[in-house]
């Protein structure tokens, strides 16, 4: 059997629509001008996946198939796929992406005339699918750059002040096999990289070979692990940044006296800030301003106050963080069915608010507070805009913690 060039691996799990769409793609679009294998790592699915891989394998594309006993999760599913990669090199495939193949190709060559490389990587096209069209990329590289085995002082530098990501990359398996390590508080991407950088050199190429489904044909509504990292993970890249240079200070490649100790810190917090900025602006569009909120709090507190997300957003955290609060604490009360409004200018306004930020439809919102029996004042909450009026209402047998004035909402919010 001829060697295989490149291993080209798609972690998938109930998703035979999406993977059938990407084989399709190797039959009717792709041309790949060297040997390669599609190895499919199968996390148990429970839907028609397998008969997908059985019709492509049939028209004859170098599909191998393994099947977990059980949903492993993402992570074990993907160094599933890693493990059984027989290429020369491999490649992660989503099951929803597409390569570009033309970038591929090119990096293949490339590292093909650098074998003391262990991998390469590159940026990704953001791609709109339903249009048919690239619509920006991650991130850029204005020349391919390569770095020497344990250059670790200049590829940290290089990342930090581009906001590199290395996340989609090809890799020689030599160094896979020894690089691709579980992880939980460090960024994979980046703690992955200290140990091929240990292994060989690294490049990051300027031609994307990778394109990232934003906006699918089959339909908006699926999840995607690389956008749901951002909303949460810039602990986790703080993590990945000091993993990589706690392994380059080990190995010699690295120094580490007290004043680059502080100026490496105050880099990460520096690159931190800004996807922290980016996840606060995808928190507020989800409507989620409470989280908003909390990731506005650490910025201010390392500095970052005056980033432009920040500014944008702090005038209006405040009302829409007391709104969704309170909407929260009414709908955390077990057997609450109605909140009253009492003393609000515009009860219709503040209801639509109510709802639109996340209280449920099955909680009546009255105003103006109504006369109950003591059953029912048992399963009312109460919002009051004056300190003042608590009382009347704490008269009646209302619970004390259910009868919640503005102050009580809006003081916890400082900006």
């Amino acid at each position: 059997m001829d060697p295989v060039k490149l291993s080209i691996c798609i972690p998938t799990y109930n998703r035979a629509r999406f993977l059938e769409n990407a084989l399709g793609r190797f039959v009717d679009s792709y041309q790949i001008p060297f040997s390669f294998e599609i190895v499919i790592s199968d996390n148990a699915s429970t839907d028609n996946t397998r008969e997908i891989v059985e019709t492509f394998a049939g028209k004859g594309l170098p599909i191998r198939h393994f099947r977990q006993l059980e949903n492993r999760g993402v992570d074990p599913n993907l160094g599933s796929a890693f493990r059984h990669a027989a290429g020369e090199y491999a490649i992660y495939l989503a099951d929803d992406d597409m390569l570009a193949v033309d970038g591929l190709v090119e990096a293949i060559a490339y590292l093909d005339r650098n074998p003391k490389l262990s991998a390469c990587f590159a940026p990704w096209h953001i791609h709109n699918e339903v249009e048919g069209r690239d619509t920006e990329l991650f991130y850029n590289v204005d020349a391919d750059s390569k770095f020497d085995k344990d250059e670790f002082e200049r590829l940290f530098a290089f990342i930090v002040e581009r906001h590199i990501f290395p996340e989609i990359g090809i890799y020689r398996t030599a160094a896979l096999r020894t690089s691709w390590l579980p992880r939980h508080f460090a960024y994979w991407a980046f703690s992955n990289l200290a140990h091929f950088l240990e292994r060989g050199g690294v490049a990051f190429l300027k031609k994307p070979f990778y394109r990232q489904v934003v906006q699918s044909k089959l339909g908006r509504d699926r999840p995607q692990a690389g956008h749901d990292e951002l909303l949460t993970a810039w602990d986790r890249y703080r993590g990945g940044l000091e993993y990589f240079l706690h392994v380059g200070a080990k190995r010699g490649a690295v120094r580490m006296t007290p004043d680059r100790r502080t100026a490496r810190d105050a880099q990460i917090r520096q690159f931190t800030s800004v996807r922290m900025a980016v996840a606060m602006r995808m928190w507020a569009a989800k409507k989620d301003y409470v989280k908003a909120y909390e990731i506005y709090t650490r910025m201010a507190l390392a500095g970052f106050e005056h980033h432009p997300t920040a500014r944008q957003l702090k005038d209006s955290l405040p009302l829409m963080v007391a709104v969704q609060t309170l909407a929260w604490q009414v709908n955390a009360a077990a057997e609450v069915n109605r909140v009253i409004l009492h003393g609000v200018d515009s009860p219709s306004s503040l209801e639509g608010l109510l709802r639109e930020l996340g209280l449920r439809q099955d909680i009546a919102v009255v105003a103006p507070a109504p006369e109950l029996e003591a059953n029912e004042i048992a399963r009312t909450a109460v919002f009051v805009v004056a300190e003042n009026d608590r009382q009347q209402f704490l008269a009646q047998g209302y619970s004390p913690n259910l009868v919640l004035s503005e102050s009580d909402i809006v003081g916890n919010v400082v900006v």
